[in-house]
């Protein structure tokens, strides 16, 4: 356990972090899920709409640093190929 008032505070503000981290890269895999089963399923209107919303949540994820902006770029080339 930490000794100093600041270290203590760091723990407090990494919990903190890593809470709202994991509810962020759980949407993601909610959205990448509907996203997927709307390619598999061949359905090009629910493609159409999962695919942007995808992408722009991997913008978002990448620009708070949740996620590495190769990672997104590599998530946003998959639903650019779906999407053509």
């Amino acid at each position: 356990m930490a000794n100093t008032t600041s270290a203590l505070k760091a723990a407090r503000q990494t919990e903190r972090r890593t809470l709202r981290n994991q509810a962020e890269k759980t949407r993601l895999k909610t959205l990448r899920k509907r996203f997927n089963a709307a390619v598999e399923a061949g359905d090009k209107d629910a493609v159409k709409a999962a695919g942007p919303a995808y992408a722009s949540a991997m913008d978002k994820a990448t620009k708070r640093g949740v996620v590495h902006k190769n990672a997104a770029a590599r998530a946003k080339s998959h639903v650019a190929q779906a999407l053509a």
